[in-house]
């Protein structure tokens, strides 16, 4: 071997070592009852029912770094009108996880529908990372129309922009993008305008967190796109991707099945750890 060739394989070798590695958490907040799989699950048997897990995912990063995908919400309303049991705020669930909520460095929001995007407020020292088209429909032309912003909740919508006011609310740029050193954030699961799904660098692999791009392991075991995404072609391809992300299909978490509490460790009391 050339001594360049050994030059390069040391860089190589320093900069893995280097590279953050994240433990990755699901941290659930309630359970919607008896909620419609059609629903979740394009062609899905309309009578059937299933109770579907509310859950945001937390990773600890090895440099220091706490981020949330996704902030749960928390609005009395919301948890009255859905009948959500179990319920605890999702600040609750993460301290329960380990992690204070003015722990928490970073929140990456998927999108913006009222049970991923409703808790940002509280976590007081958080970043939002938000896909830029995602931010900025949501908070300009969906309302110009009556049946253009369904499941967006407008105080959501004011918080966030609240938030970008005071500073901290950063946008991503389209697809394939390393916002956070170890973390990378991809688009085209069409479930919003702009939906977007994370990967994470583990000990043990990548792994991605789907959130609604892919509602249920049923999705992905029968090659069946989400029931609710404006192009279920371009959901299928998103689905695709995520597997060949992910470093073993194992580390792939959709976004509401009650599964994920039974193939993971506990490491809390509704946390389970991803690994």
């Amino acid at each position: 071997m050339t001594s360049w060739a050994i030059a390069s394989l040391a860089v190589i070798v320093s900069a893995s070592q280097s590279a953050p590695a994240y433990e990755v958490f699901a941290a659930r907040f309630g359970v919607i009852p008896s909620f419609q799989v059609s629903n979740l699950v394009a062609g899905a048997d309309p009578s059937r029912r299933l109770d579907i897990p509310v859950m945001v995912w937390l990773l600890k990063g090895s440099n220091g770094r706490t981020v949330l995908v996704d902030s749960g919400f928390y609005r009395q309303a919301l948890v009255d009108r859905w009948k959500v049991r179990d319920f605890r705020r999702p600040s609750d669930a993460v301290a329960a996880a380990g992690v204070e909520p003015a722990e928490v460095t970073d929140i990456i929001i998927t999108h913006a529908h009222w049970d991923h995007a409703g808790g940002v407020e509280l976590f007081p020292n958080a970043t939002i990372w938000m896909q830029r088209d995602e931010y900025e429909y949501y908070t300009g032309e969906a309302w110009h129309a009556r049946n253009t912003h369904g499941g967006i909740d407008p105080e959501d919508v004011l918080a966030l922009v609240r938030l970008n006011v005071s500073g901290r609310v950063r946008f991503v740029e389209g697809d394939d993008r390393e916002i956070i050193p170890g973390i990378r954030c991809y688009t085209g699961g069409r479930h919003t305008r702009a939906s977007q799904y994370v990967a994470a660098r583990t000990a043990g692999g990548t792994a991605v967190l789907t959130s609604d791009n892919v509602y249920l392991y049923e999705n992905l075991d029968k090659g069946a796109p989400i029931a609710q995404t404006w192009d279920p072609e371009s959901n299928l391809k998103a689905q695709q991707r995520i597997r060949s992300l992910a470093s073993r299909p194992e580390l792939i978490v959709p976004g509401h099945d009650p599964a994920v509490f039974e193939r993971f460790s506990p490491a809390g009391e509704g946390i389970v750890r991803i690994r």
